[in-house]
């Protein structure tokens, strides 16, 4: 057993429920602007939930999201949560090019930045999309300024994941320095590595077993890292045309959410990524030692 219970990661993706890559179509995305918003409504009941439990959270936003509602995005940093980016328009990995990757996080970083006159340190890629043929994004993480990673998911499925990849927070080495990489949490069964880091398997598993899977993981010393986006607490959400197998994915028991995110944050002490990992802090620090003297 641990000499102590390690604090574990709570963070949430910000985008709108009809961004989301399950239901995407190029027709689609041309009409984003056309669909009901509801990310202000979900998030501002999110943190409603979260202060009334003095749980503090990190938030990736969507720089999309961020350029239209800049005061969702200062409610937000003003609660004590830490704001880091998702990109800005949602778009896989893996169909981008380094060029406008670099783009798109540049973008992205930039509109948070001037929004709150503060650093954002970390990244998460839309639908864990760094995998193997991506890797070459850490790289332009660390040359765009990124101190740390959530985005490679240590399991194997049809859309994301690097099944081989370290399930433990670690540092990467790239052509251009070091990245932290933070992976959404795991349990091997069987020799099988099992997602329950949130999202879908959060809404999927009986939340008796989830805890359980997540407690192992605890004992061994473990800090979790758990996700979860604000349109997953929104049951009402209007319905968007896709296959079964995305419909079911995405509408699957919005019901329950809250309900079993009470028990969560009961059940679970939680922090911002952040502050979890101080490393995080300290190769910010670092990094920045080499332009001080440079001045």
């Amino acid at each position: 057993m641990p000499e102590s219970i390690p604090r574990h990661c709570l963070s949430f993706d910000v985008e709108e429920h009809f961004q989301v890559s399950a239901f995407e179509t190029p027709m689609r995305r041309r009409h984003w602007g056309q669909f009901e918003s509801r990310v202000e409504d979900n998030t501002d009941r999110l943190l409603g939930l979260l202060e009334n439990r003095g749980v503090r959270a990190t938030f990736f936003i969507l720089g999309w999201v961020a350029e239209r509602y800049p005061s969702l995005v200062r409610r937000i940093a003003s609660g004590g949560h830490e704001v880091a980016s998702h990109g800005y328009a949602h778009e896989l990995i893996t169909s981008q090019t380094p060029s406008t990757f670099r783009e798109d996080i540049r973008k992205a970083k930039g509109i948070l930045e001037n929004i709150l006159s503060q650093p954002m340190l970390g990244y998460r890629a839309p639908s864990f999309s760094i995998t193997k043929d991506t890797m070459w994004a850490t790289q332009i993480l660390v040359e765009e300024g990124y101190v740390y990673d959530s985005s490679i998911f240590p399991v194997l499925h049809d859309r994301y994941g690097v099944p081989s990849a370290n399930p433990e927070a670690h540092q990467l080495l790239t052509a251009s320095g070091l990245l932290w990489e933070v992976p959404p949490s795991t349990v091997k069964c069987l020799g099988v590595r099992l997602p329950v880091a949130g999202g879908g398997y959060f809404r999927l598993y009986p939340y008796a077993l989830l805890r359980a899977l997540l407690r192992k993981l605890e004992a061994e010393g473990t800090s979790l890292v758990m996700y979860m986006h604000p349109w997953e607490f929104d049951p009402d959400q209007p319905r968007m045309e896709g296959s079964l197998v995305s419909r079911v994915r995405h509408y699957l028991n919005l019901d329950k959410t809250e309900i079993r995110m009470r028990e969560l944050l009961q059940d679970f002490s939680f922090a911002p990524i952040r502050e979890v990992f101080p490393q995080i802090e300290q190769m910010h620090s670092a990094r920045l030692v080499p332009q001080i003297s440079e001045v």
